[in-house]
């Protein structure tokens, strides 16, 4: 009888998240928890909220928890994955990776995510095999076919990288990130005027990204003479991580007190500068919303 109790609960729980409406989704999932303390289930839909909230020390210590209770729990590995991929620590990811997928190989997921690996480390043919195997399982995935486009790209195949472009289109790509990887794929192929159109349609659907914002501005210096000199230095002041502008802050501050009140002005500007430039070519003039 418990358990046919909270069974509307998850519903609720999965709705909330839907919305992205993380906090009360917690509360919810809170609630599965008192009912019943060791629901591995609920722990690991609990991490799932925290990923998504970006709060990775906490999702995997939900995730740890579920795995506790289930060692093999299909979607805590998905979050203990997923965490390690944001956070790019490379020995956990492919450790993690590798169990998840032997509890669950049709994941299509883990294949794209390693594919993003190998792309990075410049192995175009292994990511591409990982590609088609999730393409294998789900043919018909846009974020898939348009990741394909850029790793054919990269590859060099022009002529079939734009080919799966369409396909992407045909599908429906209408997410932000598979507009990222469409616009990364025709930069790559030279395509800028698509390039920056992609971008543009991603930034109207998730504005407040500066991983968008800075991939936006990207595209018009490739695509407009007058950006390439003017928006360099706005973008790799936006880019710095945080220990990098705490190194340039120090030293600033030892050669020439000054330049660190220079250094933050040109820093300040360069976050409003860019947020505005990406307001008035995404939205125009007017006001969003308006």
């Amino acid at each position: 009888m418990e358990k046919k109790a909270v069974k509307p609960v998850y519903t609720e729980v999965h709705q909330l998240m839907e919305w992205k409406r993380y906090k009360e989704a917690l509360k919810a999932a809170d609630r599965i928890l008192r009912n019943d303390p060791e629901d591995a289930d609920a722990y690991a839909l609990i991490a799932r909220i925290h990923s998504l909230m970006d709060e990775y020390e906490k999702a995997l210590h939900w995730a740890g928890e579920a795995l506790k209770r289930s060692p093999e729990h299909e979607l805590a590995w998905f979050v203990r994955v997923g965490v390690y991929y944001e956070t790019n620590k490379e020995k956990e990811f492919n450790e993690a990776l590798q169990e998840a997928l032997r509890i669950d190989p049709y994941e299509t997921q883990y294949y794209f995510l390693k594919a993003n690996r190998l792309n990075g480390k410049k192995r175009f043919h292994e990511a591409k095999e990982q590609l088609l195997k999730a393409l294998e399982m789900k043919p018909e995935t846009p974020l898939y076919l348009a990741a394909l486009s850029y790793t054919e790209a990269l590859l060099g195949n022009i002529g079939e990288s734009r080919r799966l472009d369409r396909q992407a289109i045909g599908y429906g790509a209408e997410a932000p990130y598979t507009l990222l990887y469409l616009a990364w794929a025709a930069g790559q192929r030279g395509d800028f005027d698509l390039q920056e159109s992609y971008m543009r349609s991603a930034v109207r659907l998730n504005p407040e990204s500066r991983q968008f914002q800075n991939e936006y501005l990207e595209a018009l210096q490739h695509n407009q003479i007058v950006f390439r000199i003017f928006l360099w230095p706005t973008i790799a002041l936006r880019r710095m991580k945080p220990w990098q502008l705490f190194i340039s802050w120090i030293v600033a501050w030892f050669l020439f007190k000054p330049l660190l009140i220079l250094f933050i002005f040109l820093y300040v500007l360069a976050h409003w500068l860019a947020k505005g430039i990406v307001h008035v070519r995404v939205f125009g003039w007017r006001r969003r919303g308006s």
